[in-house]
């Protein structure tokens, strides 16, 4: 059995790695990609304090249902705003779209 601080390391590292994503991409797709990253260093969060904490109850693997229901819901919104600005814009880059109205 692994310890708990591995899973961290693991999770920490996915949530460095998305920060970095986010903060320094222009591309709306790679920073939507940079989100997800970071909500399943935090489901592995959960799922890791879950397993070493409480495991007989179930708390942790229903919280890490809901985040991944809500980066599904989040990942559509996302690509359906990230089509949409394409249609109009015709660039995905974040810098060049600096309004949201036409």
């Amino acid at each position: 059995m692994m310890p708990l601080w591995c899973y961290l390391v693991v999770a920490s590292a996915l949530f460095a790695i998305g920060t970095f994503g986010v903060l320094t991409r222009r591309n709306a797709i790679v920073i939507l990609m940079s989100v997800e990253l970071m909500l399943n260093s935090a489901n592995i969060n959960l799922v890791a304090f879950w397993r070493y904490h409480t495991p007989l109850d179930m708390a942790g693997q229903v919280f890490a249902a809901f985040v991944i229901v809500v980066a599904a819901a989040e990942a559509a919104v996302g690509l359906a705003i990230i089509i949409a600005v394409y249609r109009h814009y015709r660039s995905i880059v974040v810098e060049e779209v600096d309004a949201l109205r036409g």
